[in-house]
């Protein structure tokens, strides 16, 4: 069993910070959110409290130091940097502002990349572990000065922050991407929305099929979607299929859930099915390079053996 470690919680307005030890996303959410005051059948995502990296992979959630800050957002609820949030104003924080007419807002960057050099000083692998605002500030620093702080050459400086911008650019493709497929999905809703009730009501009275589709919910995948925590993991291809193509509104009539509930969980299902059509792309790619690979050296393997069949002839 993992080992517990602390990290410390908080929502959208940081107000109050709660110390929860747990050892894996899905407790921190539960034991988070019960802290926080969310309702326990609420749809929470993680992001890092600095700069909002969704944090959404275990393994990465896993090496996490100790003591991170993160914060806990439902279904309606966006990240914002603190300087743009005043906890009961929602207003520019007036100390930040005065900071930075003073000009400290340069010595603050300094310190900021200092740090994170530092930190890559010590361990190169720390690098995963940075947050977006960290891996820029290391790009923008001159090489020259990057490569007096880490005690590298410039050349090997360059090739570092070359990496950090591939890794820096990584991240935002996956966030768009994940808004992509929002989009997506809301295409879907809109589109079954607008079917007219003639059409639903030809479908029962010829070939039920929308009978026979909510049937379809009405055993396994019902106790799966509203007992299970991330249902969405414990359903096979065809189930999330099956899900993500009926759309909202069959789901709500389904699990008796509110819109809002079943949008979320619509889309959760859309999200893995994608990643499992990922994860299957790359293998077919993979399996295809084989083929080619094995094509290849097939005539020289046989011209190998026939040479050995050769010697060995008396």
């Amino acid at each position: 069993m993992t080992e517990l470690k602390a990290y410390k919680v908080c929502n959208l307005t940081r107000q109050t910070f709660y110390g929860v030890a747990v050892n894996s996303l899905g407790q921190l959410k539960i034991r988070g959110g019960d802290a926080l005051g969310f309702s326990p059948d609420a749809s929470v995502s993680v992001v890092l409290e600095d700069d909002g990296t969704i944090v959404e992979d275990e393994d990465y959630f896993l090496c996490l130091p100790a003591d991170t800050k993160l914060m806990l957002l439902n279904y309606r609820e966006t990240w914002t940097p603190a300087l743009q949030v005043d906890g009961r104003t929602g207003q520019p924080n007036r100390e930040s502002v005065d900071l930075e007419v003073d000009g400290q807002d340069n010595v603050d960057g300094a310190e900021s990349w200092h740090s994170a050099a530092n930190c890559l000083k010590q361990n190169l692998g720390n690098i995963i572990l940075m947050s977006e605002a960290d891996l820029q500030s290391l790009i923008d620093v001159p090489c020259s000065d990057l490569a007096t702080a880490l005690g590298f050459s410039q050349q090997k400086s360059r090739i570092l922050q070359e990496t950090l911008q591939t890794i820096v650019d990584r991240r935002e493709e996956e966030r768009q991407s994940k808004e992509l497929l929002q989009l997506y999905l809301k295409a879907i809703e809109q589109e079954s929305n607008q079917n007219p009730p003639e059409t639903s009501a030809k479908l029962d009275e010829t070939d039920g099929v929308q009978v026979e589709t909510t049937a379809a919910f009405s055993s396994r995948i019902l106790s799966v979607l509203k007992h299970k925590t991330h249902p969405e993991t414990r359903l096979s291809n065809e189930e999330l299929q099956m899900v993500v193509r009926q759309g909202v509104d069959v789901m709500v009539e389904a699990l008796g859930w509110d819109r809002e509930r079943t949008a979320v969980l619509v889309q959760d299902c859309g999200a893995e099915l994608s990643k499992r059509l990922q994860r299957v792309q790359a293998l077919h790619s993979l399996s295809a390079q084989n083929q080619s690979l094995n094509t290849t050296l097939q005539p020289q393997t046989k011209r190998e053996t026939r040479a050995k069949r050769r010697k060995q002839q008396p």
